[in-house]
């Protein structure tokens, strides 16, 4: 018995997809203990937007370390969170025109989502929250009540209140949808809420994905969220947005939702800010809305970490110009060709393509099809996962600086995955 099945808890998840043990990684590879390579389409889920041990960070946190800068501060001021707010401001929120307030509140995603609750709590003085179907913000009680996923949801323990559910206005209807998404919830919605007799209190906030990676890479409409939000503003509430997987430049854009006119209160980020893999996550909350809390109100002890800020400044270089964004736009276009060339080789399969940028999914409609060959893939070198209800959509999120080569190599052994499954299935 080796050491992870003897001491580690059970909650394990991901080692059960990758049943071998890593020792190195290189931009999108990953190589285990026997020498064996694989091209990663997971990416750390998502935060590992500049790689594996990308080179100009990790020249950075080294010269950072030999110069003892301070790698743990909390909130207290630092040289390197002084660097990160300087140029996130000049490189992200001064070309935009924002002047957002920026909160480092602890490590992970779920951190931003529950501190944004709160503070749409504090600000409005309501409790309810407008979250939406297939929607994904987190495994901390408040974000799990967010959380649409029920196998997330029945860990609990306890209820997850102060929810109203909404159906998620994809930009094309997923295969089997029968939840109604689309304009049409907004505008019966808005109704429920201008009728003083449909029995609903004024939400303190609508949270919504741009794009809901977990959730299936379901892609919202530009109509719908502009509808969502000028709903959330007619009634007073604040327009969130939850951009901490598919944001930092993902789609080929910095934000998820760039070039939609929105104008979030707050908008959520974790994952690929940190840059290197060390965690981060911070929110971006309008002056107003930010004046309500007190000095310490919400704390988390790694809100102060150093080793990402530096990591993230590099990363934020890669916005200086035009020049990545523009190949994440063309590689997210060749994987979205070729993920179409896959579903329209197998007509008699309701399969769909989703996706934008270099974050596409094929939604196979069956969740153990799915697995199968995720386990194939593994097999034959190429990382990558299920999401979506019953795991039924294969997500593709690979490092956005992967090599062509790489990323052509994990789109064929996927291809060839497929066909080896579908095959056998016929034959049996």
């Amino acid at each position: 018995m080796d050491a992870f099945t003897k001491w580690e808890s059970e909650i394990r998840g991901y080692c059960r997809l990758y049943p071998t043990v890593f020792k190195s990684a290189s931009n999108a590879r990953q190589v285990d203990e026997n020498g064996k390579s694989y091209v990663d389409f997971f990416a750390g889920a998502g935060v590992l937007n500049f790689g594996h041990n990308n080179p100009r960070m990790k020249e950075k946190l080294i010269e950072f370390i030999q110069n003892d800068g301070i790698a743990h501060g909390l909130d207290m001021h630092t040289t390197a969170k002084r660097e990160f707010i300087e140029r996130f401001a000049a490189t992200i929120l001064e070309p935009r025109g924002w002047d957002y307030k920026m909160m480092f509140m602890g490590p992970t995603g779920t951190n931003a989502v529950e501190s944004a609750l709160k503070l749409a709590r504090k600000v409005t003085g309501r409790q309810t929250v407008v979250a939406y179907t297939s929607g994904f913000h987190g495994m901390t009680l408040g974000s799990l009540a967010a959380t649409a996923n029920s196998y997330f949801r029945n860990a609990a323990g306890v209820p997850l209140n102060h929810i109203l559910r909404q159906p998620y206005g994809c930009e094309k209807p997923c295969i089997g949808c029968t939840l109604g998404c689309g304009m049409d919830s907004v505008e019966r919605l808005r109704a429920e809420y201008e009728d003083s007799s449909s029995g609903l209190e004024p939400p303190a906030a609508f949270l919504v994905e741009a794009i809901q990676a977990e959730g299936g890479v379901h892609v919202a409409s530009a109509e719908w969220l502009q509808a969502v939000e000028k709903l959330a503003k007619d009634l007073g509430a604040l327009f969130i947005v939850d951009d901490i997987q598919a944001g930092c430049g993902r789609t080929g854009n910095y934000f998820s939702f760039d070039g939609m006119g929105l104008d979030p209160d707050i908008i959520t980020l974790a994952k690929g800010i940190g840059g290197f893999g060390t965690p981060l996550a911070m929110n971006l909350a309008k002056p107003e809305h930010d004046k309500h809390w007190l000095p310490g109100e919400h704390t988390g002890t790694f809100r102060g970490q150093g080793l990402s800020f530096v990591a993230g400044v590099e990363a934020l270089r890669y916005f200086d110009d035009d020049e990545l964004m523009n190949d994440v736009k063309r590689k997210g276009e060749e994987m979205q060709s070729q993920l179409q060339a896959i579903v329209d080789s197998y007509p008699d399969h309701t399969f769909q393509v989703r996706g934008k940028g270099m974050m596409q999914a094929i939604d196979l409609g069956d969740g153990a099809l799915v697995k199968a060959i995720a386990a194939r893939c593994f097999e034959n070198g190429t990382l990558l996962g299920g999401c979506g209800t019953g795991g039924c959509t294969i997500k593709l999120i690979p490092p956005l600086t992967i090599p062509d080569a790489d990323l052509q190599e994990g789109l064929n052994t996927l291809r060839e995955a497929i066909a080896t499954e579908i095959g056998e299935a016929k034959a049996a």
